[in-house]
Formats: C-alpha cells, structure tokens, sequence
C-alpha cells in the first residue's frame, strides 16, 4: 500500500522499529478506531502517538491526565459571559480529529468516563447542548502498565471496549537502540514529520476496505474464535458483539495493507492478540499463571482453520 511506505518513513525521522505498531494505528485509524498503547515509561509511546498524530492533515490536540483533571478539562465547559449577559461555549480538547491521551490510567474514573459517549458516538454533551465531531475522530491513549506504579487508575471493562486495538510497545532491539542513539547523538532536534493523509483520502480509504470480502469458511473462523472464548475454561468475560466487530474491521484493514480484495484466516489470526487481548478477562486461578494472549493462543490452536480459497 503506497501510504505505508510514506507513513513509515516520516515516523521514522523520529523514532525506528515501529513498523507494526504504524501500520495498525494506521488500520485503526481508516476505521475511525481508537488505540490504547502500553508500555513501561521510556519506550516512546508519546512520541509515536504524536508523529502519528501529526502524519494526518487534521487538527491535533493533547490531554495530559493527572489525577486533578476534570471531565470539563476534557469536554469543555459553557460558562457564563457578563459582558454580552449569554452562556458561550468553551470546546475542550476532545473536540479534534486526533487526540492524544497521555497516561490516561492517571486520571479519575470520573474523569476517564468522560471519554465514553465521544468514543462510542462521535459527540460530546454538555448541559444538554450535543455537538457532533467531524471524521476522522481518534483517540490515541498511553499508560504504564497499572502494576508499574502506584497512583493509577486502571481503566474499566467498558472502557477498555471501547478501544479498537491495545499495543504493547516492547524495548527495542539492539540494532533499533543503535539506531536512535546515532539519530539524537549530535544534540540536534530530529526533523519534522511530514503530513501523509488528507481527510478525504482517510474516508475514501475506509470506503475501500468496507468492501473488503469475507467468504462464508472465513466469516465462520471469525465467529468460531469469538466464540470459543466465551466457552474457555479460563476466561470469565469474552469477547463481547463490539469486539467481534472490531475484529471483523481489523482483518478488512490488514486485507487492504496487503493489496487483496478478500480476508484471508492468517489477516484474522495476526489480528486477534491485538483487537481481543484486552477484551477477555481471566479468572483469579488462570491469571497467575497464564496471560490473555497466552489463553487466546489457545483459543486459536482450538478453532480450526479453513482451507484459504480467496473471494469466493
């Protein structure tokens, strides 16, 4: 796909080895879906939610959550105006194309919760007043792992939901480690990434891959593997209608990224630790001893997988 090669190579001015985590923030993005990436601290997680961000020839905002944000630091506020005596509004951050959620698990349940309604439907209400956002709509949101440090918040089951993919950003290689001290040893600011998409191409985009077939043996696969994890022994909260949703999107995406018309199961299976991971819930027993993406590795080798045909 000829955006990936641009998107990859102005990212890289500022950070390397982030190739699969571009290329999925990218599938999420043409699905207007949002992305929750984790790691420890240190590892670049802002800085590529950033040069993302500023990849796409839209507005761009940030919050900076801490434990004292209020949910109308996000959304906004109307307040009262005693020079013309009328009520105006005053739009949060929340109101742009992308935005970007920094250590969202630092901020309050009350505060993470106002997040919810302009995740799931594209607008903010306040004081009854219901404004609509314009696609693209994106929220990029970091954290630390919840274990990592004390004063977190970790986000709710509905929340978690609500985002389309969680990535976890491991160290980087040697060779990656090589790389950025070669890229920031002179001292000097790192270039300035470039804008890749316009928003008409991001919407024609999302029309192509809506067009992306699933043939009958591979729509069965998606379902099977939602379903298995319902019946898992090990997992006490599967995959809910939303994620089996996602996860249909996702493969489309990851179909387009390959320049094919049609899903095949392997765009499924590369999808799932993704899209799922952060959907199913363990039991107490299985969490001491297993993690998500090890059960659904599980689920995986239990599912069968249809014979590839191609658009059928």
């Amino acid at each position: 796909m000829k955006y990936m090669d641009k998107l990859k190579t102005e990212i890289g001015k500022v950070i390397s080895g982030k190739d699969l985590e571009i290329e999925l923030m990218a599938i999420s993005l043409i699905f207007n879906g949002h992305i929750l990436l984790e790691s420890v601290p240190g590892t670049g997680k802002t800085m590529l939610a950033k040069a993302f961000a500023r990849t796409i020839n839209g507005d761009f905002s940030r919050i900076q959550f801490t434990p004292d944000v209020l949910p109308s630091d996000v959304t906004g506020i109307r307040f009262f105006n005693p020079k013309n005596q009328e009520f105006e509004f005053h739009p949060g951050p929340i109101i742009s194309n992308v935005v970007l959620a920094d250590e969202i698990n630092r901020a309050a349940p009350r505060t993470q919760s106002s997040l919810l309604e302009v995740m799931e439907e594209r607008q903010v209400t306040i004081d009854g007043h219901t404004i609509r956002l314009d696609p693209p709509f994106m929220v990029i949101a970091t954290q630390n792992p919840a274990e990592s440090q004390q004063g977190t918040f970790p986000l709710p089951v509905a929340q978690l939901d609500r985002f389309f993919m969680k990535l976890k950003m491991d160290y980087p290689s040697r060779e990656e480690e090589k790389a950025m001290l070669q890229m920031y040893r002179s001292g000097a600011a790192p270039s300035e990434v470039n804008a890749i998409f316009i928003l008409d191409q991001i919407i024609n985009l999302k029309k192509d891959a809506g067009k992306i077939i699933l043939n009958e043996p591979v729509e069965a696969y998606l379902l099977d593997i939602v379903r298995k994890t319902r019946e898992h022994a090990d997992i006490v909260l599967g995959v809910s209608p939303r994620g089996m949703l996602a996860l249909m999107k996702a493969s489309q995406g990851k179909a387009l990224m390959k320049g094919r018309n049609y899903v095949i199961p392997n765009d499924i299976k590369e999808m799932v630790p993704f899209v799922l991971g952060h959907r199913i819930f363990l039991s107490t027993e299985a969490s001491m001893t297993k993690s998500p993406e090890s059960v659904l590795k599980e689920v995986l080798e239990s599912v069968p997988v249809p014979v590839e045909s191609g658009a059928l």
